[in-house]
């Protein structure tokens, strides 16, 4: 029997990488990726790769994993809150396994700091926010302000530096006096290292989506979810709730 649970990530970026953020949060976790192609983070880069992952689902239940979460905030959100849980229901029905998505893990995570009244810092062009906007609101938060670095090639938000990161969440904050959490969207922003920072320069919880993601996977697999000096979401084990 295997002593290390194994997670499995489908990643919209191309090539199968598992996202550094794994190995720095949850060493004691095996991940393994499975890549959809994604060219552009546009109604139509999605719609060319969304019906790849109940293939990519099960290439990754042949390799011996525990849980499957997709990765991907826009991916899974930018049809709308019904079809994001077709989405998980679609991993689910294809692999018999636990599974999540990114989308569901950034509710969850701003759920468990308690955010109602959002500042919204994104990756995204202006149709994204858009679709980002109606999910969050149809989930019952109100989204208090919206700033996006209009970025629609696929594969590139990781090189936004942690300066950059941190004046679009300050910027987002600020224009946003009343809200109670600040969320950052877009699994391929490196939001790891700067959340807080920015939770010291906004007095706001941070919740960003590859860290609630991994979050929200790893209570897949019985992991208590903590990952401390991270911020608040995952310095207490605050429980995801699905």
């Amino acid at each position: 029997m295997r002593a290390r649970k194994r997670i499995g990530l489908i990643v919209p970026v191309a090539g199968d990488k598992v996202p550094d953020e794994c190995a720095q949060m949850y060493p004691d976790i095996d991940f393994v990726a499975k890549s959809l192609g994604l060219q552009t983070m546009t109604q139509e880069g999605f719609d060319k790769v969304v019906d790849g992952v109940g293939e990519a689902a099960r290439d990754l239940a042949a390799r011996d994993i525990d849980a499957i979460t997709l990765i991907g905030t826009s991916l899974s959100f930018y049809r709308g809150a019904a079809f994001n849980d077709e989405l998980v229901q679609s991993i689910r029905d294809a692999t018999g396994l636990p599974c999540a998505s990114m989308s569901t893990a950034i509710l969850e995570g701003l759920r468990a700091v308690g955010g109602a009244r959002l500042a919204v810092a994104t990756a995204y062009i202006d149709d994204i926010n858009e679709r980002l906007r109606r999910f969050l609101q149809h989930a019952g938060f109100e989204v208090c302000s919206l700033r996006g670095l209009s970025i629609s090639t696929s594969g590139i938000a990781w090189k936004v530096g942690d300066d950059e990161l941190i004046d679009l969440g300050k910027q987002a904050a600020a224009q946003a006096p009343g809200a109670d959490a600040l969320l950052v969207s877009c699994g391929g922003l490196r939001t790891l290292g700067v959340t807080v920072p920015l939770e010291a320069a906004t007095g706001l919880p941070v919740v960003s989506s590859m860290p609630a993601a991994l979050w929200a996977a790893a209570q897949l697999v019985g992991h208590d979810g903590s990952a401390p000096g991270y911020g608040r979401l995952l310095a207490s084990g605050a429980r995801a709730t699905r």
